[in-house]
């Protein structure tokens, strides 16, 4: 699982830090606990920061398993530091079948540590390490906090970042190239029991008797497995990519397996609401909602998909409602729910909204091509 890489020490605008690959500890309190809990703390820091709300934060303890459960869609975690503090980490994400040469990248600096030279040493340490893996298609997601003055518009033609932020100008100096434009959106809970009610049967009518919404808590029923693998992949390919040309993702029973077993190892809970094709007897549609233990805590929006073949019937809506009926029944008390999507991605976006969706932020899908 650890690869691990030399210990690099660097003496930049008079500062002497180090940059190193943490090892991932066993379990928390483990050997490198403390470090890989500070380093992913760094991340939900720089994360709230731009968006100014901490309501998208993963504890360290509910990321662990994630770092467990890497056959099919490996990372590794890099730190920057001064002394003994942990003052920038980077992590990058990869698909262990397919998109070979590709890797998702994340960096984050303290705020006051920027400037300093820290975090371009430590991007271009952990590009470095990609590319002579082979994985010279990078990609990038980060929040881009509303500023005034020039706009970078996405080629999609819808959103933009300010030109002069710190991180979009730290990007295009190394290189990257915006392609697209997430919107972060949050939903006020609870929502009215009987409002909620009403709208799932009107949606569920207008949908038809040839759809049913199957719902479940926890790790797939055994005969819907196939079809969430099926969903998953799709995921990778249907969903709105702009110019990102993100390779396909293709998910097995098993790797399905793992996953579900990594989220029973987290603290977190999943909620998935599925639609079934009647005469089929097969799934074309789910959404999963990621629960918190603690009900201070707002709940994160997962994967949402309906086939392209099923699509015009509604069924967007109808599983998004069937989960929050599903989240309020099992699991009320939570502040809100959060979610992402592509801003060209105007069908979701209007759906979301239909709920009570409203922005909380925008980040940019960043892609760059290293040379090998």
């Amino acid at each position: 699982m650890f690869r691990g890489t030399p210990c690099l020490h660097y003496c930049l605008a008079m500062v002497r830090f180090t940059i190193e690959e943490l090892p991932i500890p066993t379990e928390p309190g483990a050997s490198g606990w403390a470090d890989f809990a500070a380093s992913l703390d760094l991340q939900n820091a720089v994360e709230a920061e731009g968006y100014g709300t901490d309501e998208l934060a993963f504890t360290p303890k509910e990321l662990l398993p994630g770092y467990h459960h890497q056959q099919y869609d490996p990372r590794r975690l890099f730190v920057a530091r001064v002394g003994d503090a942990i003052v920038a980490g980077a992590r990058t994400d990869a698909q262990a079948e397919g998109g070979d040469d590709c890797v998702w990248l994340s960096f984050s600096v303290h705020r006051d540590w920027r400037r300093r030279g820290i975090g371009t040493a430590l991007a271009a340490h952990v590009e470095g390490i990609a590319a002579a893996e082979g994985r010279s298609t990078q990609y990038l997601y980060t929040v881009s906090p509303d500023a005034p003055g020039p706009r970078l518009a996405a080629p999609t033609g819808f959103g933009s970042v300010p030109r002069e932020n710190p991180e979009v100008r730290f990007l295009l100096g190394r290189g990257y190239h915006l392609e697209q434009i997430e919107r972060g959106s949050r939903l006020a809970l609870p929502l009215d029991p009987t409002a909620l009610a009403e709208q799932l049967g009107t949606v569920s009518s207008d949908a038809g008797p040839g759809y049913v919404v199957q719902v479940w808590e926890g790790a797939t029923p055994e005969r819907w497995r196939t079809d969430i693998a099926v969903l998953y992949t799709r995921m990778s390919t249907d969903a709105p990519s702009a110019g990102l040309n993100e390779p396909e993702d293709v998910w097995s029973v098993d790797r399905l397996v793992s996953y579900e077993q990594k989220h029973e190892a987290s603290p977190r809970t999943l909620l998935t609401a599925a639609v079934e094709h009647r005469s089929s007897e097969r799934l074309v549609g789910f959404t999963e909602l990621s629960v918190p233990p603690e009900l201070h805590r707002s709940v994160s929006q997962e994967s949402t998909l309906v086939l392209s073949e099923h699509r015009g019937h509604g069924l967007g809506m109808l599983v998004k409602l069937a989960n929050l009926r599903q989240l309020a029944d099992r699991h009320p008390g939570h502040p809100a729910v959060t979610t992402f999507n592509a801003e060209e991605n105007r069908h979701m976006l209007r759906v979301n909204e239909q709920l009570g969706f409203v922005p909380m932020g925008y980040e940019g899908a960043w892609k760059r091509v290293a040379r090998v």
